[in-house]
């Protein structure tokens, strides 16, 4: 299995994980919601449970996505500020690199 491999499966793993740790959360949370209606039958109970879990997933997905979006768009801006350093360095260096070719170049006669 090469790197690229091993990290794709890692991710996998990951997003498997999150999905099951957010339907663990989802019906936990829709236990407690449905809790304080003790006037419910048990199927409706599991209705309202079934329905809140639903919409606490489509939330956590939603988030998700909006971290992912966010991520993206800050990747993008630190790259476009690497690039933006990397240029400054490269014109300081190439300036540098110009100062002392004719520094030699004036100072060489004299010698």
């Amino acid at each position: 299995m090469s790197g690229e491999d091993g990290r794709v499966l890692v991710n996998e793993i990951e997003g498997h994980l999150l999905i099951a740790a957010a339907h663990r959360d989802g019906h936990a949370a829709a236990a407690r919601f449905s809790a304080p209606f003790d006037w419910l039958t048990r199927a409706q109970r599991e209705e309202v449970e079934r329905r809140f879990e639903a919409e606490y997933l489509v939330l956590a997905r939603a988030s998700w996505e909006h971290t992912a979006e966010r991520a993206r768009e800050v990747r993008g801006e630190y790259e476009e500020a690497y690039r933006g350093l990397r240029r400054r360095l490269l014109a300081g260096w190439l300036l540098a690199c110009a100062a002392a070719v004719a520094v030699t170049v004036l100072v060489a006669p004299l010698v």
